[in-house]
């Protein structure tokens, strides 16, 4: 009767630690960030972005000096000018700083718009490259080893390399 409870215990320990060697998972990790900005796709969006960024800055640039020329201009014609003609002014100027106000946030939620369209396709891209080479060496779980993101010792298999040959870069 104790050799079957010993038998027992034994060959419960034994299935335990087998399914714990068996649940051990690989995991590996990469520096999702750096293999972004190595992206040919990620630098042509940026340069696209930019040059809109640019243009929507140089045209609330040329607002801001006509407003700042009209205010002059007003300034500097007050005097002879009726309170009732400086006030009518006066209003006209809040509504251009208003409309250039609007503007300005009207461009950089475009701007906000046109990188997520822009970024998006390009993450999904990097995202499914990561889960191929992942699923094809056999790694459970790949984590981001981004600076700052709780990942404190990388001893594991960096990915990067392998992603970037995926992709073709």
């Amino acid at each position: 009767m104790k050799n079957v409870k010993r038998m027992a215990v034994a060959l419960v320990l034994f299935v335990a630690a087998t399914s714990f060697v068996n649940a051990q998972s690989k995991v590996a990790h990469i520096d999702v960030t750096k293999l972004l900005a190595d992206m040919p796709e990620m630098k042509a969006a940026e340069a696209e972005l930019k040059k809109l960024s640019e243009t929507y800055q140089a045209d609330i640039q040329a607002s801001m000096t006509e407003l700042q020329n009209k205010f002059t201009q007003y300034q500097n014609e007050a005097p002879s000018k009726s309170k009732e003609e400086n006030d009518k002014r006066a209003v006209e100027l809040q509504g251009m700083e208003r409309t250039v106000g609007e503007f300005q946030q009207n461009a950089q939620k475009e701007i906000q718009e046109k990188q997520a369209e822009l970024f998006a396709p390009i993450s999904e891209k990097a995202k499914a490259a990561i889960e191929r080479v992942a699923t094809a060496q056999g790694f459970d779980y790949v984590i981001d080893a981004q600076p700052g993101s709780g990942l404190i010792v990388a001893k594991g298999k960096d990915l990067l390399a392998d992603v970037k040959k995926e992709l073709g870069f």
